[in-house]
């Protein structure tokens, strides 16, 4: 009988009936789910869609609604952090500010990111403390972005008990293996969540991904392949994560996002408020929310250049959270890419930096897996992103506007203590919550 207490934060969020629909399999540990958000119009829209989606399911782990925190963490085995600080409103900030000074707004990479994690990690640092005192054994999995940096803050209080996720390495590694033609296999990846490469498919005793990297064809089949080019792929000896591209051609995707007629940001703020309107009256939600989901996946990244996806997997995250909680909590041993506390395992990185690697998981928590490391022509990148992310952690915590200056000039992408003066006096003029920079 599954028992366990789950609480997700951030619970009116768009992709939470992702993660309940998993919780319908029947070997998921959750009994009950607990929905908590600081928006009680989006609460109960969500709310609704869940209810729905446990219709014909009569085992279906019971739902409730809260906006008191304490209540909602109380008894909690694990507690999943999926908030979004000023909502999407402030991604759209995040983006056009950053736009304005001609530089990249993504929310997780560059200006954008560095924003964003500025007004998140304050609240996730609240979070955290208030875990550690109401639910000290609970295990947190975090999808709050920028994942890595989340993480790492709120690791500073939960130390292992906090573990990062992000679908987008196990997508690749499941794409990569598929474009082998093999039924499975053990890929070898390492970075920083969005930030990283695969560099490895071990079958047989054997790596195959030479095999693939001599195949152009093979190669281009699947996403990254046709994002990044095979001759690219070939010349770098490894395979980017989607993440990459905002590096490696950050001025032709300034220059299409400043000529498109809207940012993703703005155009998934216009379908999520016509989305919770419709959840909100209509006697179906889940027809209405699965509409929106489906033109949501399909336009993933479309800007970007791939157009629509061919081969859209949906969130996928939802799959690595289950994988992850039978894991500890059947004391079930499996492997997954996830965000955690680096351990040694990469050398160029202290012991206490999140990082994004293979782990080995099971009732003890999740452990890196030795081995991984980063391609030689990465080194440098990932060590100046952790500088950033360092930075912005200690903004955080100091209240120090000269600091959180720092952190966005050391950024790759900006690189100007200029301009990053005034994308800091743009983006405190848009959040109130960054009037504790000073």
């Amino acid at each position: 009988m599954s028992t366990k207490r789950l609480v997700i934060l951030g619970g009116g969020g768009f992709r939470v009936p992702l993660v309940y629909g998993a919780l319908l399999s029947p070997s998921s540990p959750i009994g009950s789910v607990v929905l908590h958000d600081v928006d009680p119009g989006r609460l109960a829209a969500i709310a609704r869609v869940l209810h729905a989606q446990a219709l014909s399911f009569p085992g279906a782990p019971s739902i409730e609604t809260t906006t008191d925190l304490t209540e909602a963490l109380t008894g909690a085995d694990f507690v999943f952090s999926a908030i979004r600080v000023h909502g999407l409103e402030g991604r759209v900030i995040d983006e056009r500010v950053a736009l304005g000074e001609g530089m990249l707004g993504q929310e997780t990479v560059g200006a954008g990111g560095i924003s964003y994690g500025l007004r998140t990690v304050p609240v996730a640092d609240a979070i955290a403390r208030r875990i550690r005192l109401v639910a000290p054994d609970a295990w947190v999995i975090n999808f709050t972005n920028p994942a890595g940096l989340v993480t790492e803050a709120m690791a500073a209080h939960l130390g292992d008990k906090v573990i990062g996720i992000c679908d987008s390495p196990s997508a690749l590694g499941r794409r990569v293996v598929r474009a082998l033609g093999l039924p499975e296999a053990r890929v070898t990846y390492a970075g920083l969540n969005h930030l990283g490469w695969l560099t490895g498919v071990e079958h047989d005793g054997h790596d195959v991904l030479p095999r693939l990297l001599a195949s152009p064809s093979s190669l281009e089949s699947f996403e990254e392949g046709r994002l990044f080019g095979a001759a690219r792929i070939r010349e770098l000896g490894a395979i980017p994560n989607e993440y990459l591209h905002y590096y490696y051609d950050h001025a032709a995707l300034v220059k299409a996002e400043l000529a498109a007629p809207e940012t993703r940001g703005e155009y998934l703020l216009k379908q999520q408020r016509e989305c919770y309107a419709m959840l909100t009256s209509l006697p179906s939600p889940l027809d209405a929310w699965n509409a929106a989901r489906r033109q949501r996946d399909a336009t993933y990244m479309a800007m970007e250049g791939l157009g629509e996806r061919d081969d859209a997997e949906g969130g996928g995250y939802e799959d690595v959270a289950l994988a992850l909680m039978l894991a500890i909590a059947n004391d079930a041993p499996t492997s997954l890419i996830l965000n955690v506390r680096n351990q040694g395992t990469l050398p160029l990185l202290d012991d206490d930096a999140v990082v994004e690697v293979p782990c080995a998981v099971d009732g003890s928590g999740a452990r890196p897996v030795p081995g991984a490391s980063i391609p030689a022509h990465g080194v440098e990148l990932v060590k100046r992103l952790k500088a950033t992310e360092r930075a912005v952690l200690s903004a955080a915590s100091s209240g120090s506007r000269s600091v959180a200056v720092r952190a966005m000039a050391s950024h790759p992408l900006i690189d100007s203590v200029p301009v990053a003066r005034r994308l800091i006096s743009g983006y405190q003029a848009n959040f109130p919550e960054l009037a504790y920079l000073r």
